[in-house]
């Protein structure tokens, strides 16, 4: 079909319910596919529930499509501060090299937002935070993070080295994972609902909204790290960033003059994908004067003070990649089954054996078992110090 002399190719956008995804493939394809050009399809999350949905949702697409026309849009992965992650390890000599159980202590996750379900809660409840952040967002990020240098930057060669890491993952425990949920609290005169309060959630829904987890892969680069993943609704702040906490210096001359607060004493790199995009270094520094007192003090790219463009949204750079055929930034279907044959034990021991989460005021820094969770893996969240 040519228009003008010009091949006609067609790109389809399935933002629309999971259970009729089948269906739009199928009538796209019989009756809409371009004769002569390319026919691709992007489809939005939830890719399935776990592991069987999911295989069953790519095997109906398979009937209709080739893996090279499917397109699992994951649209943190277009996030300027997400591209630049390997571009930040990659390309600069005084990463590359830290990059390792050697020099990191724990690298953590952290996805929070400052509102709550508000009327979306029959959607959420029927798949809850860990489903909706953790099993694809946070996990894709961190696979970008601690993936081994790929062959080149063709999407196949990416793709390859984050399959490994996922596979290299060890199976989650539950001692390892905390849940809440939301409840009412009121603050200044506003009273804010709990999650059950929305009228389009069950009253004894047990859906966490937090979920915090800690990670490990068992590989050469990776062993005894911990990765920390946290991600909740209705907490003090919306954000989303990755904080890189390094190990501290052996026999630290200067442990009296940081007050021997070694997780004061400990170097940080914070990615922060959003809001206001910055990556900046935590380093210890001495306090101008006479005495010989130290402080921490940030080595900070700011984004909106270093560049004066305005950055693209991640869908505007995730749609022109489908357009132009790279896949780089999208879900290989071998990539999504690694990710939910981590993740669906642990959803089902949750929802089997109907765990009762942990709750937290609306508006707070979430349950008090994610510290726990932290201290036993001797780690300290870095988005709960006075110095961010």
């Amino acid at each position: 079909m040519r228009y003008g002399g010009r091949i006609s190719n067609r790109l389809f956008y399935l933002s629309i319910p999971p259970n009729i995804f089948v269906d739009a493939v199928k009538c796209a394809s019989s009756s809409a596919s371009s004769v002569n050009g390319w026919t691709r399809v992007i489809v939005e999350k939830p890719f399935g529930r776990d592991s069987e949905t999911s295989a069953a949702l790519t095997k109906s697409l398979k009937q209709y499509l080739e893996e090279d026309q499917i397109f699992r849009i994951d649209h943190y992965l277009g996030k300027e501060l997400v591209e630049n992650l390997s571009v930040l390890r990659f390309s600069n000599l005084i990463f590359e090299p830290l990059w390792s159980r050697q020099y990191i202590r724990n690298v953590q996750f952290i996805f929070s937002e400052d509102f709550g379900t508000e009327g979306r809660g029959g959607y959420f409840d029927h798949y809850g935070i860990i489903r909706d952040i953790m099993q694809n967002h946070l996990l894709q990020i961190l696979a970008l993070f601690a993936m081994e240098t790929p062959v080149s930057l063709d999407a196949e060669d990416i793709r390859n080295e984050k399959v490994k890491v996922l596979r290299s993952m060890r199976p989650i425990q539950m001692e390892d994972v905390v849940i809440g949920q939301y409840k009412s609290h009121t603050k200044g005169g506003v009273t804010h609902p709990g999650y059950t309060d929305d009228k389009t959630v069950p009253k004894d829904s047990l859906t966490p909204t937090f979920a915090a987890a800690a990670l490990f892969i068992d590989n050469a680069r990776w062993d005894g790290v911990p990765f920390l993943m946290k991600a909740g609704k209705a907490l003090h702040t919306r954000r989303a960033e990755i904080r890189v906490q390094f190990r501290h210096v052996p026999g630290n001359l200067y442990n009296r003059n940081t007050g021997c607060d070694l997780d004061k004493a400990t170097n940080e790199l914070v990615i922060r994908v959003q809001p206001d995009e910055a990556i900046y270094l935590k380093i210890n520094n001495k306090v101008p004067g006479l005495g010989m007192r130290l402080d921490r003090s940030n080595l900070n790219l700011l984004y909106s003070a270093r560049y004066s463009k305005e950055i693209p949204d991640a869908y505007e750079r995730l749609l022109l990649d489908a357009i132009e055929g790279e896949r780089r930034l999208f879900i290989r279907s071998d990539e999504l089954d690694a990710a939910w044959s981590l993740f669906t034990p642990l959803l089902k021991e949750i929802e089997e054996k109907k765990r009762i989460p942990e709750y937290y005021p609306y508006g707070s820094r979430g349950p008090v078992g994610a510290h726990y969770l932290a201290a036993k893996h001797k780690v300290q969240w870095g988005d709960m110090s006075l110095d961010q």
